[in-house]
């Protein structure tokens, strides 16, 4: 048997899992701060279920919902004018100098 190298090992040439995320991390930083947000309002909505009053568990259950999925599509809106001010913005300004 092989040593033991956790509980997964990826076939070789390929990149492990945690260098696989950082790799990612770098190509679109955003996503990890749309997935931190949706976990950081998930896990304050559900710290604030007690406190919730009269409210239904389902309408709770919904706002938690619509909540974390703003932070996620904000995070891609911000991913999407950053990408397109890089692009067009930068590249239109740095194009006029080399001419």
């Amino acid at each position: 048997m092989s040593a033991n190298k956790g509980w997964w090992v990826p076939p070789e040439g390929e990149d492990s899992v945690s260098q696989k995320f950082l790799r990612k991390t770098r190509e679109s930083p955003l996503v990890p701060v749309g997935l931190g947000g949706c976990l950081a309002v998930a896990a304050y909505r559900i710290y604030r279920l007690k406190a919730r009053g009269s409210t239904k568990m389902s309408i709770h259950l919904i706002h938690t919902r619509v909540a974390a999925q703003a932070c996620a599509v904000g995070a891609v809106m911000l991913g999407a004018v950053y990408t397109m001010f890089r692009d067009y913005i930068k590249r239109t300004a740095q194009d006029p100098r080399e001419k």
